[in-house]
């Protein structure tokens, strides 16, 4: 993996095996960031990143400069490495807490700028995600909330429902305070 753009471009990680992930794609990743440079300007923004697996999307995020980075996974391995990497590549706006999103989510108080969240495909709870999130109004305003996803899951009728672009198998899903 590496990342495509910012302060670290180019720079390359190889997380350790055996993690269980499913890194977003060089190719989505740059769809997606060229899609939010013509929604929200990165920098300084406040990012919430769920379900971080590799910090594939921090170290993104981060690069791009990001006042700070929340980082969420359940996994340990995932935030052992997310906290190793970012001390090796000096990002020192990245925050990993090891958590269940939708139990931290439940709990949490602050706003963000920009959640991306990129739960397990086909996970039952991802459809609920979205709905959570503005009810517990986690978004800053003009805050946008990304939702990546599999080709079989569908946001359209969420009433916070901007659009959905598809970059091969993955699929990001664009919502908004209305």
């Amino acid at each position: 993996m590496r990342i495509v753009s910012g302060t670290h471009k180019g720079r390359r990680f190889t997380p350790p095996k055996g993690l269980p992930v499913r890194p977003t794609t060089d190719f989505a990743k740059e769809g997606l960031f060229n899609m939010l440079r013509n929604r929200i300007d990165v920098e300084e923004t406040k990012v919430l990143d769920l379900c971080a697996g590799t910090g594939n999307m921090t170290f993104e995020f981060a690069s791009r400069g990001a006042a700070s980075v929340l980082a969420v996974d359940q996994h340990v391995g995932c935030i052992k490495f997310i906290k190793k990497a970012s001390t090796e590549l000096k990002l020192e706006n990245i925050i990993a807490l090891k958590a269940d999103i939708f139990k931290f989510i439940g709990k949490l108080s602050q706003t963000y700028d920009i959640i991306f969240a990129d739960p397990p495909y086909g996970l039952e709870e991802t459809n609920n995600l979205p709905t959570t999130i503005f009810e517990k109004e986690l978004l800053a305003k003009d805050g946008l909330l990304v939702v990546e996803h599999g080709r079989d899951t569908s946001f359209e009728k969420h009433p916070n429902f901007i659009s959905t672009r598809a970059f091969g198998n993955v699929n990001f899903t664009f919502f908004e305070e209305s």
